[in-house]
């Protein structure tokens, strides 16, 4: 398993862990983002068919070449069925995550929503990870947001 999905189940699996998801029906979105992608295996992919000598694409290493893959262990882990995206911004988007997150809920898309911002690019390393329903014990606003991340 790649960095980023590892990252990205260890934060899940911090607030997952704690939470009956029957609660939820099992109807909870995942709704990540970072500003890497999946650069860092990516360039362990490259650096496999540089070499004319020694190419060798790995398909343990190719399967990661995309940023979802880690929702979706995620997914497999919890037995969820739901609505999930990935999305790349330079930067933690607050105003997009708390829209994208609030709309969901409010559309029955889905009964809850784990979020967030994971991001690895060699050896630095960036986990927020929380997670909405309708009845949360903070409001889930933009600000709300900022000022989750920035602690």
């Amino acid at each position: 398993m790649d960095n980023l999905s590892k990252l990205s189940i260890l934060a899940a699996d911090l607030i997952l862990s704690e939470i009956d998801l029957n609660k939820f029906d099992h109807n909870v979105a995942l709704i990540f983002s970072n500003k890497a992608s999946s650069l860092d295996t990516d360039r362990k992919h490259q650096k496999s068919i540089d070499d004319a000598d020694h190419y060798f694409p790995s398909p343990a290493v190719f399967v990661y070449t995309l940023p979802n893959i880690g929702i979706g262990e995620i997914s497999i882990k919890h037995k969820l069925k739901s609505e999930n995206g990935f999305f790349i911004f330079d930067e933690y988007n607050a105003k997009f995550h708390h829209n994208y997150e609030r709309l969901l809920i409010k559309n029955n898309k889905s009964n809850a929503v784990l979020a967030g911002w994971v991001n690895v690019d060699e050896e630095v390393y960036d986990a927020f990870v929380y997670l909405i329903s309708e009845n949360g014990n903070l409001e889930h606003t933009e600000q709300n947001l900022i000022k989750l991340y920035k602690e």
